[in-house]
């Protein structure tokens, strides 16, 4: 399973360090990548758990995406460590407000995402019949 983990780690640490060097912040600004990366893997999330909530309990193949999936690959896209890393970044820079703003951005849209997945999921698969062998 670890290693299982480890593969989706490095698919979705590919990912952001693909967007982050394709897209990189000015010094100084809000550090927009990041935050999209954050807000997408939590919308993924959100979306991934509900639909294995409609699946089933978290045994066999559910477990085993969401480990691979969640842990790994959308864990391995989403970086907390470079949101708190940039929110200091901008704070140490003289933007306390901008970095303020960013923190709570970052939280209520995330979480804002994640409900939205979940809503999305339940009208969707809510509707039907889901295979739970």
């Amino acid at each position: 399973m670890a290693v299982l983990v480890a593969a989706g780690a490095t698919l979705g640490t590919t990912a952001r360090a693909t967007l982050e060097s394709t897209f990189a912040p000015t010094t100084g600004a809000v550090p927009w990548v990041t935050f999209g990366i954050n807000i997408t893997g939590s919308f993924l999330l959100g979306a991934l758990l509900q639909l294995l909530t409609y699946a089933g309990p978290d045994t066999g193949w559910r477990r085993t995406v969401r480990l691979g999936c969640g842990t790994g690959v959308i864990g391995g896209f989403t970086t907390y460590s470079t949101f708190i890393l940039e929110i200091d970044q901008l704070a140490r820079g003289g933007n306390l407000g901008a970095a303020t703003g960013y923190m709570f951005a970052s939280v209520s849209a995330g979480l804002a995402a994640a409900l939205v997945a979940i809503a999305f999921v339940n009208r969707v698969a809510g509707r039907r019949s889901v295979v739970t062998a």
